[in-house]
């Protein structure tokens, strides 16, 4: 049986820049399409059982790239037709004239969702980030009505067991785009604008637009 993949929208064009450029080694391909009338830009970052995991962004504009930099310290996004800036970020974008009914979103309320997993406080967060790859893992934000969720999706043994959002609840939205820490120092870790402090590392936070609506409560 196809599983049909679940598209979950982030905020705005900066999130997604952000999601699929800052602090990846190579930037991820992207897709443009047209999802539900409206035209998006989509990548696919887990799969929770088989069935893809995508987030996307609604897109008004057209080009090849999504350029992803910083000017004058601020993040800078744009879709352009060429790579013409050295310091900055490109992700391809493919685009697809048809989706197929295989990557069609899901009609009916997913059954399979992520186990919610609420972790004591940010540092342990940031060591579970770093994972099994090379490249820590994006941290992905949303309000649950009450309480802001900071997080990362993590499936412990790689098998077709349990996924999780392993998560802290804070008492105010993260505006500013990336998690600032250092394991040398003890100081607690920030949200911060950009990367430029040396001797931190940092890790990309990603909010959606609404809840996830793959994250049991």
């Amino acid at each position: 049986m196809v599983k049909h993949p679940c598209y979950v929208e982030v905020s705005d064009m900066n999130e997604f820049s952000r999601l699929v450029c800052a602090l990846e080694r190579i930037p991820r391909t992207c897709f443009s399409f047209a999802m539900d009338g409206k035209d998006v830009i989509s990548v696919q970052m887990d799969l929770l059982k088989e069935r893809p995991v995508s987030y996307y962004v609604q897109n008004t504009n057209t080009g090849h790239y999504l350029s992803y930099g910083f000017k004058t310290n601020k993040e800078d996004c744009n879709i352009v037709n060429t790579i013409t800036n050295p310091t900055y970020l490109y992700s391809p974008i493919i685009k697809i004239k048809t989706l197929p009914e295989s990557l069609k979103p899901e009609t009916a309320e997913s059954e399979v969702m992520y186990e919610s997993l609420e972790l004591e406080d940010l540092t342990s967060l940031i060591k579970l980030s770093y994972g099994f790859e090379e490249s820590p893992f994006p941290l992905f934000a949303f309000s649950d009505g009450t309480k802001w969720l900071v997080g990362v999706f993590m499936n412990f043994n790689e098998s077709d067991e349990a996924s999780y959002f392993c998560h802290v609840k804070i008492d105010y939205e993260p505006t500013k785009p990336f998690l600032k820490y250092s394991s040398k120092d003890g100081i607690e870790p920030s949200f911060v604008s950009g990367l430029t402090e040396h001797g931190y590392s940092y890790l990309k936070v990603i909010k959606l637009k609404g809840k996830h609506p793959l994250v049991k409560p």
